[in-house]
């Protein structure tokens, strides 16, 4: 039987990079962690239904420089998440497919995630009264 040649389905190679495409994967990556996010978030409020001797531990792992990373950066995500769900709620009321307005709004999710991100944390700082 003779191979019929048939196109191949365009992939990463064939695309050139850009930020639409980087706001993408990473909206999914995203979401993904926060999965990951919602177990230790299930974790600690079991922890805090259990007693103070069990609660102390969880926190002792949450305020440890590890678990410190991992918050700062499950509140990247969850800033970076929202961003990308309103860009796509934004672009599927068919507005934004332009290229020059659809790179704009994946920047603009980049830094509006980075921005509320740093907020976030400086603000709990300084409830804390670390700042």
């Amino acid at each position: 039987m003779a191979q019929v040649k048939r196109p191949l389905s365009p992939h990463l190679q064939v695309y050139r990079w850009g930020w639409h495409m980087a706001a993408s994967i990473i909206n999914r990556a995203t979401g993904a962690a926060l999965a990951f996010g919602s177990i230790l978030l299930t974790w600690w409020l079991v922890a805090l239904a259990t007693g103070h001797e069990y609660f102390d531990i969880v926190q002792g792992y949450a305020g440890s420089i590890v678990g410190r990373l991992v918050l700062l950066g499950l509140t990247f995500a969850l800033m970076q998440h929202l961003a990308g769900g309103i860009r796509h709620l934004i672009m599927d009321m068919g507005k934004m497919y332009d290229l020059k307005s659809n790179t704009a709004s994946a920047r603009l999710t980049f830094l509006f995630s980075t921005v509320m991100t740093v907020v976030i944390w400086v603000a709990a700082y300084k409830v804390l009264g670390v700042m």
